[in-house]
């Protein structure tokens, strides 16, 4: 066992860097997974959490105030029922936000779906102006318990008595309303009804909205929201975070271990006679393997111990959703475990590949093999030759050689180092696709940086009037926004009139072409997924109870509502309903115009007729993904920098035989170290050049098959400009040459007695 741990001891003292780098890239990998293992805990439990907790319903049906929902309670699978509940459209406003909610009379606090009060209390009668905001309308609304909320265009006010979390959709500025519970008495104008589902089986969710719908009838059903919508929505941006630090966690973890096989096997290959003579003074075969296996285990021990030590003292301070992820993550029941698991199943990942290459070592012959006589690289081919004939430099030519010799490890040298490089040059994609969101918005279903939906106190001309008097305004496309049921009832989508015939409104397209023609229209993503159909069919769907037949021409890109969303002209909506008036107007700014000013303004101008919004971009929850893509940059740079540095050692050690002739030949010590800056700068090139071509179509497809189980839908990847790449391909290429630099000399300037007794 001494002269085990000597030997371990030798060997880290010659090789500190590398061992450095190996703690430092174990450690990179553990802090990813451990990071991405609290963000899916954290998109997913706390909706749970309050889903369970709220024993919400499964199904909430909006209907209009004269349909009877009593009888839903006696629908097969139905386990309870919530309401109906009587609902009124309105608008709040508090510190100067507004906000359109959902008035929702209650007289007692609901057993299916019950509000979980986070501050304040629940609804009292000796209040009856009292209500009760969803949690994050009432940050949005920036209210507490105790303010006072207007209704514009009345004298009304109410006045927040509590604030509670709800496993319901959540509210979405311009898209969705946010949700506001009170008494009965202060629902003074009801437009329509809500009740909840509980079912027995949540499986069943398709079916009993399809058997509610039919008995309700289809014309008195405005909107259907189901739980796995309002999972989708809650999980959000959080559960991409965790995809992407999972996936780049899990491919640098891989590209960790195929560097320490290789080092290992490099190292082996350089200390064959070394090796002969521990088991020629008694060393077994066991205990060779074991002097490899436990020294880069304790490399990775130490790595993982670290990251998960860090991660738990400090995760929580990180600043923004990863800091609150990691809050939540260490509170929840399958913390302790996760925490313990994946550092373990770090360390043995990286144990069974340093075993493999370890195994190599203890198969080695007690008796010394001499070298074959051959040069190491082998001879020069005839292209080798012809280049020296034209005079080019030697040191680039033997370079190009020995960096590409006829060998079987030459590929496999170069795939260990491509595979960091193509995780880089997918990160960058990633960062590109997120500047894309924010640099063309237009390109990615983005058009409008505003939405505004006038008060029916203000007349439609008078918007139009307002609207073509700013010059910071490009477009104004009127629009309406409904809810329509899709064929077998079973859902709700959005059905969206935007522009007209003669102004269309511009769509990003990905496939097919613009809708033009009558009853022509495009769909996103996820709605072509809901009703399983492609771009050139036609579907059916019912708004209230008026059918609409489209011709779908095309597919577009739209973030909105998880892509069910079919959207045509408002010509084409008006040929069912000649009375159809704009509800909105999507807003089109002029280049350098302030989005914030141009709503303060119209807002002002107005007197808070007018609700503006601005349109929200899915990129502005991915702001932490940027720092992330940063980290496992480093990470991934890290462990190119192992595989480097066993290219380095194995290309000075086995060039220690030609380093003889060369200096017989006449080269300098100049000129062999940069045979070996050459050699080593060909490798990393050819490595940019293999991670970019593979990296680039990898990179696509996962960021389109992303886009598409979102329901955005495929083509909203970028992958980095040329010249990034370019810079890129240098820089790796110069970091590599530089590396070999200090090696390579002293290797060169080595005395002749050295060099003799190396290599007999």
């Amino acid at each position: 066992m001494r002269a085990t741990l000597r030997w371990v001891h030798s060997d880290l003292r010659t090789h500190r860097g590398e061992a450095l780098f190996i703690v430092l890239a174990t450690a990179g990998v553990v802090v990813s997974l451990l990071l991405a293992t609290a963000l899916f805990g954290y998109a997913t439990n706390p909706w749970q959490r309050v889903f369970a907790q709220s024993r919400d319903a499964h199904v909430w049906i909006h209907t209009g105030p004269s349909a009877d929902a009593r009888e839903l309670a006696a629908l097969d699978g139905v386990e309870s029922v919530a309401g109906p509940y009587p609902t009124e459209s309105a608008t709040l406003a508090s510190r100067g936000v507004r906000a359109s909610v959902e008035l929702r009379g209650t007289a007692a606090r609901p057993a299916i779906g019950r509000p979980l009060l986070t501050s304040g209390r629940w609804l009292d009668g000796a209040h009856p102006d009292g209500v009760v905001l969803e949690s994050r309308l009432a940050r949005a609304l920036l209210a507490e318990p105790g303010d006072v909320l207007a209704l514009p265009g009345t004298a009304r006010t109410l006045t927040v008595a509590g604030i509670a979390d709800s496993a319901e959709p959540r509210y979405r500025p311009g898209e969705r309303a946010g949700l506001v519970w009170a008494l009965p008495s202060a629902v003074r104008a009801p437009d329509g009804e809500v009740t909840g589902l509980r079912l027995a089986d949540p499986d069943e969710t398709d079916y009993a909205v399809q058997r509610a719908v039919t008995v309700l009838g289809a014309g008195a059903v405005s909107e259907v929201t189901t739980w796995q919508q309002a999972r989708s929505e809650a999980q959000g941006d959080t559960r991409l975070l965790g995809q992407v630090l999972g996936l780049f966690g899990l491919g640098a973890l891989l590209a960790a271990g195929l560097a320490v096989h290789g080092a290992i096997g490099t190292r082996i290959r350089g200390h064959l006679r070394d090796i002969s003579v521990l088991k020629a003074i008694g060393f077994t075969p066991g205990q060779v393997v074991r002097v490899f296996l436990l020294q880069h285990v304790a490399y990775a021990l130490l790595g993982a111990v670290t990251a998960a030590a860090l991660t738990q003292a400090l995760g929580a301070r990180i600043p923004g959703r990863l800091g609150d992820a990691v809050g939540v993550w260490q509170g929840l029941p399958g913390h302790t475990a996760a925490l313990l698991a994946i550092p373990v199943g770090v360390v043995l990942f990286i144990a069974a590949t340093t075993g493999l290459a370890a195994w190599r070592a203890g198969r080695v012959s007690p008796v010394p093999v001499p070298r074959t006589a051959a040069p190491a690289a082998g001879r020069l081919s005839g292209l080798a030759r012809g280049a020296l004939g034209l005079r080019l430099p030697p040191a680039l030519v033997l370079g190009w050689h020995k960096a590409f010799p006829r060998r079987p490890r030459t590929p496999a040298t170069v795939a260990r180092l491509a595979l960091p490089l193509l995780l880089i040059v997918v990160a960058m994609s990633a960062w590109t696709t997120i500047d894309r969101f924010h640099s063309r918005p237009d390109q990615v279903g983005l058009a409008a940086a505003l939405t505004v939906r006038p008060d029916g106190e203000v007349g439609d001309r008078d918007v139009r009037a307002l609207l073509d008097r700013d010059p910071r305004i490009a477009a104004a496309h009127p629009g309406v926004e409904v809810a329509a049921l899709v064929p077998g009832q079973t859902a709700t989508i959005a059905l969206r009139g935007l522009g007209t015939r003669q102004d269309p409104y511009p769509y990003a397209l990905a496939e097919g072409r613009p809708a033009h023609g009558r009853d022509e229209a495009v769909a996103g993503q996820g709605l072509l997924d809901l009703l399983d159909v492609r771009v050139g069919d036609w579907v059916r769907m019912t708004v209230g109870d008026q059918p609409q037949i489209l011709h779908i021409v095309g597919r577009s890109i739209e973030p909105d509502n998880a892509g069910r969303v079919i959207s045509t002209s408002l010509d084409t909506l008006r040929e069912n309903d000649p009375g159809l008036r704009p509800t909105l107007y999507q807003l089109r700014l002029q280049p350098g115009a302030a989005p914030r000013e141009v709503a303060g303004d119209l807002a002002t101008a107005t007197r808070g007729h007018l609700d503006v919004h601005a349109v929200p971009n899915p990129a502005d929850g991915l702001s932490s993904l940027r720092g992330v893509v940063l980290a496992l940059i480093g990470v991934l740079a890290l462990i190119g920098i192992v595989e480097l540095l066993t290219v380095i050692g194995g290309s000075v050690r086995e060039g220690e035989r030609d380093l003889l002739a060369l200096k017989a030949v006449g080269l300098t010590p100049r000129q062999i170290t940069a045979v070996t800056v050459t050699a080593t700068a060909c490798t990393a090139l050819a490595a940019v050049l293999l991670g970019t071509a593979l990296g680039l179509p990898l990179a696509h497809w996962l960021i389109d098959a992303q886009g598409r189980s979102s329901g955005i839908g495929a083509g909203i990847a970028q992958g980095p400009s040329p010249l990034l790449l370019v810079l890129f391909g240098a820089a790796a290429v110069v970091g590599a040459a530089a590396l070999a630099a200090l090696p390579a000399a002293r290797a060169a300037g080595r005395r002749l007695a050295d060099t003799l007794s190396a290599v007999a």
